[in-house]
């Protein structure tokens, strides 16, 4: 099991932009769960997907459009909305946006 990093860190900085790109790492795997964060240059989207899992989505930068089962939520920083399992959603960036993704195996 690798070593969980301890002490406080600003969750803005941990991953870089990069033009036209989505970038991520991921802080914490462990089998109950995950914590990436997620850093989209403006426009930048994940396409429609489900996941078996429920999950939160922290905004820590930026404005961002999510659709979860065809609705359309706004979504900006310091927000934070939930992603059932098994229902559809999206993630489009209207400005660069950074989030941490929290999903919870259950």
């Amino acid at each position: 099991m690798a070593k969980i990093d301890t002490g406080p860190m600003a969750m803005k900085g941990l991953v870089a932009y990069q033009t036209e790109a989505i970038v991520s790492r991921t802080l914490l795997s462990r089998n109950g769960g995950t914590a990436t964060i997620f850093a989209f240059d403006q426009s930048q989207a994940l396409s429609e997907h489900t996941t078996p899992y429920d999950a939160l989505i922290i905004a820590v930068d930026g404005k961002a459009n999510i659709l979860i089962s065809g609705n359309s939520y706004s979504v900006e920083e310091g927000q934070m909305i939930t992603l059932p399992a098994n229902e559809p959603h999206a993630i489009n960036a209207l400005t660069r946006f950074t989030m941490l993704l929290v999903m919870i195996r259950k």
